[in-house]
């Protein structure tokens, strides 16, 4: 299977990323209001093998990869795969960290912790970045992190993501819709993640009741 994985949702597309220009995630060059990109991860502690896979079901989108004969993200059916549009039913929180030249860990704990605080009305989803998948699944279990956890092993999503820095949080309303994120030198606290999360809450019921 892992194989399969491979043969599936493989990437070679990280120079076409890295040539774009709209910005880092959580500067304020990116724009609330937009489709989250669709990508599909391995499991960190799961036995799936394979890089990421980015590409989207929309061809009209020319930033995003898309290419007909290849299965869109969140068309892939394996096991053991995390799609992030299967945490679109609720606002939605996305971490990623990674531990060469940073200290993402702390803000990682708050954000497990605070996850649980929101369980049933707020989605949780946590992204490891080119790490050894060894040492990254040791600090899941040392740290007894809950939330889902994916593995970006080429980072191609963080690419995609425009990830600059640690820590950075992505917020989206329901659908997979960009809210906003935040990004720091400085790790994020509780109190401020929390606070974040009920502005996300509230935002989206103004969304959904404007809709009806």
């Amino acid at each position: 299977m892992g194989l399969a994985f491979l043969v599936v949702i493989v990437i070679a597309v990280a120079n076409t990323f890295q040539t774009r220009d709209d910005g880092i995630l959580g500067t304020g060059d990116v724009e609330g209001g937009a489709p989250l990109p669709q990508f599909a991860v391995p499991e960190l502690v799961g036995s799936q093998d394979g890089d990421a896979n980015v590409f989207q079901d929309d061809c009209d989108s020319a930033s995003n990869p898309c290419d007909s004969p290849h299965t869109p993200a969140c068309q892939v059916e394996l096991p053991e795969v995390i799609r992030v549009c299967d945490f679109f039913d609720r606002p939605l929180v996305i971490s990623f960290w990674f531990t060469e030249g940073a200290d993402c860990l702390p803000t990682q704990d708050i954000v497990d912790r605070v996850a649980r605080q929101y369980a049933g009305r707020v989605n949780f989803l946590s992204v490891d970045i080119r790490d050894t998948r060894e040492e990254a699944r040791a600090i899941v279990a040392e740290r007894g992190w809950t939330i889902p956890v994916g593995y970006d092993a080429d980072g191609a999503v963080s690419n995609l993501y425009r990830v600059g820095g640690c820590p950075t949080v992505a917020f989206a309303y329901p659908g997979g819709i960009f809210a906003s994120a935040t990004i720091g030198v400085e790790q994020i606290s509780a109190d401020s993640l929390a606070a974040e999360v009920d502005e996300l809450l509230a935002a989206s019921r103004e969304r959904e009741d404007t809709e009806r």
